[in-house]
């Protein structure tokens, strides 16, 4: 019988993709918002992949884009911004992946 490793995160995740615009600084220095998508989320964190270098231990800020108002005259609140952690990083061809951990977990 095969042991496995007992699951260390506090949320499930979920193999969802996720537009976020990403705002953070990359490994040359330069601050960058760019359009991103995650590759699962938890309540925790996210793995994303994004097009530009990223750089250990940042502090990157996620927002995800707000739906255009609708013609009833509705307009959507905006999220406040997601703070979070680069933990993990890992170079794919041109796009590199992240994993982030929110520094608050998501409601």
């Amino acid at each position: 019988m095969t042991s496995y490793p007992a699951e260390r995160r506090r949320a499930p995740r979920l193999h969802l993709q996720v537009p976020m615009f990403i705002r953070g600084t990359d490994t040359y220095g330069e601050d960058f918002l760019d359009l991103s998508k995650t590759l699962d989320i938890s309540a925790g964190g996210a793995y994303l992949a994004s097009s530009r270098s990223i750089r250990p231990n940042e502090l990157l800020s996620l927002t995800i884009p707000a739906p255009t108002p609708s013609s009833a005259g509705l307009i959507p609140a905006a999220m406040a911004p997601i703070q979070a952690r680069v933990r993990r990083l890992q170079a794919a061809g041109d796009v590199t992946l992240a994993g982030v951990e929110f520094l608050k977990p998501l409601d």
